[in-house]
């Protein structure tokens, strides 16, 4: 099944990534990050080893504010990549399924 999600414009992308950096300094980021839980998995982590993910990704019109930023593993924020909450799920059916 495909999905219209819009497309951020270079501009818009170097925006929000500066919103970013400012929210990776607050301490509502820091607090986040200091439970040590991942977003996608569940698991915990050091707060060292969470990266900042945006659940709607910034190219595919996604912002910078605390209800689209999560903490993520490493692992499943490289696996998530680009992809928008309905299409994660499915990738992780795909998985359980055994057809990746």
């Amino acid at each position: 099944m495909d999905f219209f999600v819009p497309q951020a414009t270079p501009e818009e992308i170097k925006r929000e990534r500066q919103k970013a950096r400012e929210l990776r300094q607050s301490g509502w980021w820091k607090r986040k990050r200091g439970e040590g839980l991942c977003h996608f998995c569940g698991k915990k982590f050091p707060p060292s080893e969470l990266t900042m993910e945006h659940v709607v990704p910034l190219v595919r019109g996604g912002k910078s504010v605390k209800g689209n930023i999560v903490a993520a593993c490493k692992e499943c924020n490289s696996a998530k990549k680009a992809l928008v909450p309905v299409e994660w799920e499915e990738y992780l059916k795909r998985l359980s399924d055994g057809l990746d």
